[in-house]
């Protein structure tokens, strides 16, 4: 059902950025039924006879039929009740599972559950497997893990897991506001390739041009897929699920997350962030990321009217900045922003002889009334009221959000951009 693994094999060959695009990914299935092979697909790969599962009670009982296939193996489990957070402590859990023995793992579910299992698994060598219960999240494929510690959600570099795998059935099956989270993050591609080619005219930092072109095709074809994103199709959720597992295998390429996620990401993030502490369960990931991604899509159009600009420094308030991210969150902030910021990389006649070429990235994201009209369309959630949060603290993630991260955005220049 799947041309991942043909896509695995071609940028194998070499690409014109010159880089040697490889993954660790090395078997992916979606397939009607599939549950019941999973076993079957372990043991081709080379997993152990002992296998730890690591699931939540929701996901596992979606799961109908894993444990019945794996009856080969020794299992050992690790379930949670739900976890909606992936923590530091979640990993070391994990981590001293796995840690000196002879032992591989599968992760049943999305996001928060796959994440600590990655970074776990490649602290300890592990071979990993993933198999997906919902088309809600990109991250399948991707070589980091969003991990909060000490309260500061930060990406840690990780590993591909080795098998990926996941039942058309079951994926039909994922409540409908999952599957719209998952359009919400695949939206929010089109900003992430924006910021990177930005960054690399005025930075130098590497940029794929043929990976952005095949991400933003994956994400067009999602686009017009909008009306079927919540129906219980079978078809359906497998196209969806496979679109939203090449961005991840794009990831993967770059090893780092730039061809998925740019400023609505770390807008997101610092929501997550700044809750956490009031013991706020956070919305799924897409949720939040898709109204920040039509809030960017929004000002970047507004501001690449500007024919020409007035480049100036930045000025930051860095005792605002540090009161905002509060006393666990500031270290952090400071290491990444000192001795010097990722914005003193550009140089500022640089930015404003270079305007016109922005103007023409920004010129190829779509417009804002497609967006939003195919997010409805998907169920996505598209107002900042209905993801419950207030326009004050929106808008303060909006602003401050950019210093959480070393990585120059079109957000982050928003006090050094000056239109004339």
């Amino acid at each position: 059902m799947t041309d991942i693994m043909n896509i695995i094999r071609d940028f194998k060959h070499g690409c014109p950025c010159g880089k040697d695009h490889l993954t660790t990914v090395r078997d992916v299935r979606i397939g009607s039924g599939i549950v019941s092979e999973v076993g079957n697909i372990l043991k081709e790969n080379g997993f152990t006879k002992r296998l730890l599962l690591v699931a939540d009670h929701n996901t596992l009982k979606a799961s109908e039929g894993i444990i019945e296939s794996l009856c080969d193996f020794d299992i050992e489990y690790k379930i949670y009740d739900e976890l909606r957070v992936a923590e530091m402590k979640h990993v070391e859990e994990i981590e001293a599972l796995i840690k000196d023995r002879e032992i591989s793992v599968i992760s049943v579910g999305t996001g928060s559950l796959n994440d600590p299992c990655r970074l776990a698994t490649a602290r300890q060598n592990k071979l990993f497997c993933i198999f997906g219960t919902a088309p809600s999240m990109d991250g399948f494929a991707s070589y980091s893990s969003p991990i909060v510690a000490n309260g500061f959600k930060a990406s840690y570099d990780a590993k591909s897991p080795e098998v990926i795998i996941a039942d058309t059935k079951i994926l039909a099956k994922a409540p409908a506001y999952l599957k719209s989270a998952g359009f919400g993050d695949m939206i929010a591609k089109y900003i992430g390739i924006c910021d990177w080619e930005i960054s690399h005219i005025l930075t130098g930092e590497y940029y794929c041009e043929r990976i952005s072109e095949y991400v933003r095709k994956t994400v067009d074809e999602l686009l017009d897929m909008a009306d079927r994103v919540t129906v219980e199709d079978e078809t359906a959720a497998g196209m969806i699920f496979d679109k939203l597992l090449k961005t991840g295998i794009f990831m993967s390429f770059t090893k780092n997350s730039r061809p998925a996620s740019g400023s609505e990401h770390i807008i997101a993030h610092l929501l997550e962030c700044l809750e956490l502490p009031h013991g706020i369960i956070p919305n799924y990931h897409g949720e939040d990321v898709g109204v920040a991604t039509l809030t960017m899509l929004k000002w970047y159009k507004e501001l690449a009217r500007a024919e020409s600009i007035k480049a100036v420094r930045e000025q930051v308030d860095w005792d605002k900045v540090y009161e905002i991210y509060g006393e666990e969150m500031a270290p952090d902030v400071r290491s990444l922003n000192t001795p010097d910021t990722i914005t003193d990389k550009v140089d500022l006649s640089d930015l404003e002889s270079k305007w016109q070429m922005i103007r023409d990235i920004i010129g190829k994201l779509p417009d804002y009334d497609k967006c939003y009209d195919a997010m409805k369309r998907a169920g996505c959630k598209t107002t900042v009221a209905e993801i419950g949060k207030s326009q004050e603290l929106f808008d303060t993630c909006v602003e401050f959000s950019p210093f959480m991260r070393r990585r120059l955005t079109l957000l982050r220049m928003q006090n050094m951009i000056k239109p004339e």
